[in-house]
C-alpha cells in the first residue's frame, strides 16, 4: 500500500546504541558504542590501510602508492601556498583531517542498504563535525599565543586602523574570529544533511511511484531514479569539495596564528 512506502528522511540520522551496549556507562554518564562511532572507526581503519598500503617504497610506483603520494602532495601544495615554508609541519594533521572526512563522506554515499547494511555519515551531525572545527580552532590559538604572545589580539587590529575605531574593530574582528569554528563545522554538517535528506526523499518517490501502479512508475518513479543517479554522482563531488574547503579554510586560519595577518 501506498502509506507503506511512506519514508521518514530524518531516520538516517538517529544516533542508536550497538553491540548490545546501551547500558553501558562511566561515572553516571551514558557511553554505548554507537552506530556514528562506528563508522568514526570505520573511516579511521579506511584511512590507516589506505596509508600504510601506499607506504611501500618501489622502484616502480603502483597506483595505490601514486594515489597516496599525489593526495600527500596535494595537501602539502595548499599548505605552503597558503602557509609558506611553515606549512610542511603541520602537513600531517591538515592531511589525515582532509582525508578522514572524505573518506567519512563517501562510505556514507555507498549503497550498502542493498545487502542490508545502513551506512552512517557522522559529518551529517553537528557533534562531530564542531569538534573536528574545535580541534582545528584549538590548534590555531595554541601556535598563536605559542609563537607571538599577547601580540597575538594585534590580529584584531587592521593594520592602519584609526585609534578612535580601534576598540570597536577589536571587538567586530574577535567576534568574527570566534565563531569560525562554528561556521566550519556547520558549512561541512549542512552539505553533507542536506544532500542526504533530498536522496531520500527521491527515494520515497520511486518507491510510492513504482506502488502506485504503472502510470505512476512512468510519471514518478523513473524520473526520480534518474535524479537519484544524478545527485548521487553530484554527491561524490560535494564529499570531496566539503573535505577541501575543511581543509583548505583550517590552513588558513593557521596562516593568521603564524604569521599575524
Amino acid at each position: 500500500m501506498a502509506a507503506e512506502a511512506k519514508v521518514d528522511p530524518m531516520h538516517q540520522f538517529m544516533i542508536e546504541p550497538m553491540f548490545g551496549t546501551d547500558g553501558w556507562a562511566i561515572a553516571g554518564y551514558h557511553i554505548p558504542f554507537t552506530n556514528s562511532a562506528l563508522w568514526m572507526l570505520i573511516s579511521a581503519i579506511v584511512l590507516y590501510a589506505f596509508m600504510m598500503g601506499g607506504m611501500r617504497r618501489e622502484l616502480v610506483p603502483g597506483r595505490w602508492q601514486m594515489a597516496v603520494e599525489s593526495m600527500t602532495g596535494f595537501i602539502d601544495n595548499m599548505l605552503e601556498a597558503n602557509i609558506g615554508k611553515e606549512g610542511r609541519g603541520y602537513l600531517p594533521y591538515v592531511f589525515s583531517l582532509f582525508m578522514f572526512i572524505l573518506f567519512a563522506n563517501l562510505l556514507g554515499l555507498l549503497p550498502l542498504g542493498l545487502a542490508g547494511v545502513h551506512p552512517f555519515t557522522f559529518t551529517s551531525h553537528f557533534s562531530a563535525t564542531g569538534v573536528l572545527a574545535i580541534l582545528s580552532f584549538a590548534i590555531v590559538l595554541i601556535v598563536g599565543f605559542w609563537k607571538h604572545g599577547l601580540h597575538f589580539f594585534s590580529l584584531f587590529i587592521p593594520h592602519g586602523t584609526p585609534a578612535p575605531m580601534i576598540p570597536l574593530i577589536f571587538i567586530i574582528e574577535l567576534v568574527s574570529f570566534l565563531v569560525r569554528p562554528f561556521s566550519l563545522g556547520l558549512r561541512l554538517f549542512v552539505a553533507m544533511m542536506a544532500g542526504h535528506v533530498l536522496l531520500e526523499v527521491l527515494s520515497s518517490f520511486v518507491i510510492g511511484g513504482t506502488n502506485a501502479g504503472v502510470f505512476f512508475f512512468g510519471l514518478v518513479a523513473i524520473p526520480s531514479f534518474a535524479l537519484m543517479v544524478a545527485i548521487s554522482a553530484l554527491e561524490i563531488l560535494v564529499a570531496g569539495i566539503q573535505a577541501y574547503v575543511f581543509a583548505l579554510l583550517t590552513s588558513l586560519y593557521i596562516n593568521d596564528a603564524e604569521h599575524l595577518h
